[in-house]
Protein backbone atom coordinates (compact mmCIF):
# COMPACT_ATOMS: atom_id res chain seq x y z
CA UNK A 1 0.00 0.00 0.00
CA UNK A 2 0.94 3.31 -0.45
CA UNK A 3 -0.49 6.20 1.10
CA UNK A 4 0.02 10.51 0.15
CA UNK A 5 2.73 11.97 2.18
CA UNK A 6 0.57 15.11 2.81
CA UNK A 7 -2.67 14.11 3.01
CA UNK A 8 -2.74 10.27 3.53
CA UNK A 9 -4.94 9.03 0.78
CA UNK A 10 -4.51 5.46 -0.07
CA UNK A 11 -3.03 5.64 -4.09
CA UNK A 12 -1.55 3.07 -6.54
CA UNK A 13 2.10 1.84 -6.36
CA UNK A 14 2.57 3.71 -9.22
CA UNK A 15 0.64 7.09 -9.02
CA UNK A 16 3.23 10.34 -9.64
CA UNK A 17 1.05 13.10 -8.16
CA UNK A 18 -2.15 12.06 -5.30
CA UNK A 19 -5.59 12.26 -6.81
CA UNK A 20 -7.03 13.82 -3.80
CA UNK A 21 -4.56 16.89 -3.09
CA UNK A 22 -2.26 16.82 -5.75
CA UNK A 23 0.97 16.72 -3.99
CA UNK A 24 4.01 15.46 -6.25
CA UNK A 25 5.42 11.69 -4.79
CA UNK A 26 8.45 11.70 -6.17
CA UNK A 27 9.38 14.43 -3.64
CA UNK A 28 10.27 13.28 0.14
CA UNK A 29 10.02 10.17 -0.68
CA UNK A 30 11.70 9.04 2.85
CA UNK A 31 8.68 11.49 4.55
CA UNK A 32 6.06 9.13 2.30
CA UNK A 33 7.67 5.43 3.32
CA UNK A 34 7.32 6.48 7.55
CA UNK A 35 3.77 7.75 6.95
CA UNK A 36 2.95 4.45 5.16
CA UNK A 37 5.11 2.59 7.99
CA UNK A 38 2.95 4.14 10.57
CA UNK A 39 -0.76 4.54 9.02
CA UNK A 40 0.32 0.27 8.18
CA UNK A 41 1.34 -0.90 11.57
CA UNK A 42 -1.69 1.57 13.35
CA UNK A 43 -4.40 -0.20 10.90
CA UNK A 44 -3.46 -3.08 9.28
CA UNK A 45 -1.41 -4.60 12.40
CA UNK A 46 -4.17 -4.30 14.59
CA UNK A 47 -5.50 -7.65 15.77
CA UNK A 48 -8.88 -8.35 15.47
CA UNK A 49 -11.42 -9.49 18.15
CA UNK A 50 -11.43 -13.16 17.84
CA UNK A 51 -14.88 -14.86 17.83
CA UNK A 52 -15.47 -18.37 17.90
CA UNK A 53 -16.55 -19.89 14.18
CA UNK A 54 -19.71 -21.17 13.43
CA UNK A 55 -20.74 -23.74 11.08
CA UNK A 56 -23.71 -22.54 8.64
CA UNK A 57 -25.29 -25.70 7.88
CA UNK A 58 -25.22 -27.07 11.57
CA UNK A 59 -26.60 -24.00 12.65
CA UNK A 60 -29.72 -24.36 9.98
CA UNK A 61 -30.14 -27.64 10.56
CA UNK A 62 -29.96 -27.11 14.58
CA UNK A 63 -32.58 -24.07 13.88
CA UNK A 64 -35.07 -26.47 12.04
CA UNK A 65 -34.63 -28.88 14.37
CA UNK A 66 -35.31 -27.29 17.67
CA UNK A 67 -38.29 -25.21 15.88
CA UNK A 68 -36.43 -22.09 15.88
CA UNK A 69 -34.87 -22.06 19.52
CA UNK A 70 -31.69 -22.50 17.89
CA UNK A 71 -32.14 -19.60 15.96
CA UNK A 72 -32.37 -17.62 18.60
CA UNK A 73 -29.73 -18.22 20.65
CA UNK A 74 -27.87 -17.58 16.85
CA UNK A 75 -29.87 -14.24 16.31
CA UNK A 76 -28.36 -13.50 20.27
CA UNK A 77 -24.57 -14.41 19.34
CA UNK A 78 -24.50 -13.06 15.92
CA UNK A 79 -25.48 -9.48 17.32
CA UNK A 80 -23.11 -10.06 20.29
CA UNK A 81 -19.74 -10.86 17.96
CA UNK A 82 -20.89 -8.27 15.53
CA UNK A 83 -20.79 -5.78 18.73
CA UNK A 84 -17.34 -7.52 19.61
CA UNK A 85 -15.84 -7.14 16.36
CA UNK A 86 -17.16 -3.82 15.75
CA UNK A 87 -15.69 -2.07 18.86
CA UNK A 88 -19.36 -0.74 19.33
CA UNK A 89 -21.36 -0.85 22.48
CA UNK A 90 -24.64 -1.52 20.65
CA UNK A 91 -27.73 -2.84 21.91
CA UNK A 92 -27.10 -6.77 23.36
CA UNK A 93 -28.27 -9.71 21.78
CA UNK A 94 -30.28 -10.41 24.34
CA UNK A 95 -32.29 -6.72 24.09
CA UNK A 96 -32.38 -6.81 20.40
CA UNK A 97 -34.24 -10.03 20.54
CA UNK A 98 -36.52 -8.63 23.16
CA UNK A 99 -37.01 -5.49 21.00
CA UNK A 100 -38.13 -7.56 18.03
CA UNK A 101 -40.55 -8.94 19.96
CA UNK A 102 -41.79 -5.98 21.77
CA UNK A 103 -41.79 -3.96 17.98
CA UNK A 104 -44.04 -7.14 16.29
CA UNK A 105 -40.85 -7.43 14.28
CA UNK A 106 -40.04 -4.48 13.73
CA UNK A 107 -36.73 -3.79 15.20
CA UNK A 108 -35.62 -7.10 13.59
CA UNK A 109 -35.87 -5.41 9.89
CA UNK A 110 -33.73 -2.82 11.39
CA UNK A 111 -31.32 -5.48 12.88
CA UNK A 112 -30.56 -6.70 9.46
CA UNK A 113 -29.54 -3.31 8.09
CA UNK A 114 -27.26 -2.66 11.37
CA UNK A 115 -25.36 -5.60 11.40
CA UNK A 116 -24.35 -5.00 7.63
CA UNK A 117 -23.25 -1.90 8.58
CA UNK A 118 -21.31 -3.09 11.66
CA UNK A 119 -20.11 -5.90 9.58
CA UNK A 120 -18.47 -3.98 6.78
CA UNK A 121 -17.16 -1.22 8.93
CA UNK A 122 -15.25 -4.26 11.19
CA UNK A 123 -13.91 -5.55 7.78
CA UNK A 124 -12.44 -2.08 7.24
CA UNK A 125 -10.95 -1.52 10.07
CA UNK A 126 -9.10 -4.78 10.58
CA UNK A 127 -8.54 -5.22 6.59
CA UNK A 128 -11.11 -8.10 6.42
CA UNK A 129 -12.75 -8.62 2.86
CA UNK A 130 -16.66 -7.96 3.71
CA UNK A 131 -18.59 -5.87 1.63
CA UNK A 132 -21.39 -3.67 2.57
CA UNK A 133 -24.35 -5.70 2.52
CA UNK A 134 -26.70 -3.80 4.88
CA UNK A 135 -29.43 -3.49 1.81
CA UNK A 136 -28.86 -6.91 0.98
CA UNK A 137 -29.68 -7.96 4.41
CA UNK A 138 -32.10 -5.73 4.51
CA UNK A 139 -34.28 -6.61 1.63
CA UNK A 140 -33.97 -10.70 1.92
CA UNK A 141 -35.19 -10.16 5.63
CA UNK A 142 -38.58 -8.05 4.33
CA UNK A 143 -39.56 -10.60 2.02
CA UNK A 144 -39.19 -13.50 4.45
CA UNK A 145 -35.48 -14.85 3.42
CA UNK A 146 -33.92 -14.11 6.67
CA UNK A 147 -32.32 -17.12 7.13
CA UNK A 148 -30.09 -16.40 4.35
CA UNK A 149 -29.16 -12.92 6.21
CA UNK A 150 -28.46 -15.09 8.74
CA UNK A 151 -25.84 -17.33 6.76
CA UNK A 152 -24.72 -14.23 5.07
CA UNK A 153 -23.95 -12.14 7.97
CA UNK A 154 -22.41 -15.82 9.62
CA UNK A 155 -19.92 -16.18 7.03
CA UNK A 156 -19.01 -12.77 7.38
CA UNK A 157 -18.44 -13.10 10.95
CA UNK A 158 -16.32 -16.51 10.37
CA UNK A 159 -13.78 -13.97 8.46
CA UNK A 160 -12.75 -13.21 12.27
CA UNK A 161 -13.28 -16.62 13.18
CA UNK A 162 -9.51 -17.97 13.88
Amino acid sequence: MKYCPNCGTQLPQDATFCNNCGTNQNVNSNAGQTINQTINQNIYNTPAPVIAKREIVVAILLSFLTCGIYGIYWFITMTDESNKVSGENGTSGGMAFLFTILTCGIYGIYWYYKMGQKLYLAGKTYNKDINDNSILYLILGLVGFGIVSYCLIQNDLNKFAQ
